[in-house]
């Protein structure tokens, strides 16, 4: 039965991805007819992120997550990290402004803008949810949980990817953005996370969730501490291009080669 529940998880991931590289183009081509062309480079992006998302949920990493303590770092980290941040670069959340009609643009609008959307796009409050999110996966019993129990292994996953993606968005403002934050603000916070994130690599590093070999825990935690730099390392350039950008005089931007 457990295993059947796991097939089940797998099967509709690949429908969710399925649907998701479908409707970014219906989209697309809804958009186009009412605003100017949207760039084909987005559904690049998109597709990409997508992708990786599914990565982790179905396939052979998926399946090899089950009894491969590196092969679940992995996972993680394109899950949690890397996926969000391509994803970003796609602006889903414009092209469906763009794409909606102008009652439902509005409902959505106010929906952004309300209270709750305005507390969990804080910097800090995303940071919460996203790196609370993993002590809790790797520091208690909710990671030998997740392995036998199917749906608690798709919400695990799900938490992890909309975590992260929140805080992706809560720090770099590619995509509409209702609520910003100052770029000191989101340093301080990006430059804490990177630090909890290294602190939990350690301590993975020093002592593995039960059932996963010391040896295994040493490979996967050492895998989220320096693959994590890769990303961080893209959220920091991000993050600093655009403080540049927004501090420099315009005569000065258009100076510049094109």
């Amino acid at each position: 039965m457990a295993h059947a529940n796991f097939l089940l998880i797998e099967t509709t991931a690949v429908f969710i991805a399925l649907a998701a590289l479908i409707l970014y183009p219906v989209a697309m081509h809804i958009s186009n007819g009412k605003h100017r062309k949207w760039p084909f480079h987005r559904y690049i992006f998109w597709f990409a992120g997508v992708i990786l998302a599914a990565l982790t949920l179905t396939g052979p990493l998926a399946q090899l997550s089950h009894t491969d303590f590196t092969a679940h770092m992995m996972g993680h980290l394109l899950l949690g990290m890397l996926a969000p941040l391509i994803l970003v670069f796609s602006k889903p959340m414009t092209l469906l402004m763009r794409t909606l009609k102008v009652p439902a643009a509005r409902k959505l609008s106010r929906l952004l803008n309300s209270r709750y959307a305005r507390l969990v796009t804080n910097p800090i409050v995303a940071a919460i949810l996203n790196i609370g999110g993993l002590f809790l996966i790797y520091l208690t019993g909710l990671f030998t949980l997740m392995h036998t129990s199917a749906w608690l292994y798709a919400l695990v996953h799900l938490h992890v990817f909309l975590a992260g993606y929140l805080f992706t968005i809560s720090l770099i403002y590619i995509d509409i953005t209702t609520h910003r934050y100052n770029f000191m603000y989101r340093a301080i916070v990006l430059i804490l996370v990177l630090g909890f994130h290294k602190v939990l690599s350690k301590l993975i590093y020093a002592a593995p969730p039960d059932g996963i070999s010391k040896g295994a825990g040493e490979s996967g935690a050492l895998l989220m501490y320096y693959g994590g730099d890769v990303v961080d390392l893209g959220l920091i350039v991000i993050l600093c291009w655009q403080c540049y950008q927004a501090h420099t005089p315009k005569t000065q931007k258009t100076a510049g080669p094109v």
